[in-house]
């Protein structure tokens, strides 16, 4: 059985590993995903400028009082709604899905399928 830690470990690969091919541009920025126990965060992120765009996380002042927990499926989809609403807001359209080395199920499932219905293509 893998502990926690080599999991982590193994993500972490995972994850180095597909970032060498993505790349976040002013045009097509990168959505980056974090998960972890409690809480679910999505970036937007420009790796040329080196700057985060837009944020969020189910730590946001709009979204803690109407998530009881953030580490379920309905808070990674209000997650991300939010930075989707925020990134077409300040006029991205277009991206590239960074799922950050986690599965493409549950959460960051979740995650990315509400950030589609709410504006972004990817």
């Amino acid at each position: 059985m893998i502990n926690k830690g080599d999991k982590n470990k193994v993500r972490k690969k995972r994850h180095a590993r597909v970032r060498r091919t993505i790349t976040g541009t002013a045009e097509r920025p990168r959505l980056n995903v974090f998960r972890s126990s409690k809480h679910i965060y999505a970036q937007l992120i420009d790796d040329v400028a080196g700057q985060t765009i837009v944020s969020a996380s189910t730590q946001d002042k709009e979204l803690a009082g109407s998530i009881g927990n953030g580490g379920n499926v309905e808070a990674a989809q209000k997650v991300g709604q939010l930075v989707a609403k925020r990134a077409v807001d300040k006029g991205y359209q277009s991206i590239v899905f960074d799922r950050g080395g986690y599965l493409y199920h549950g959460r960051v499932k979740a995650l990315a399928d509400a950030a589609r219905e709410a504006g972004l293509q990817f």
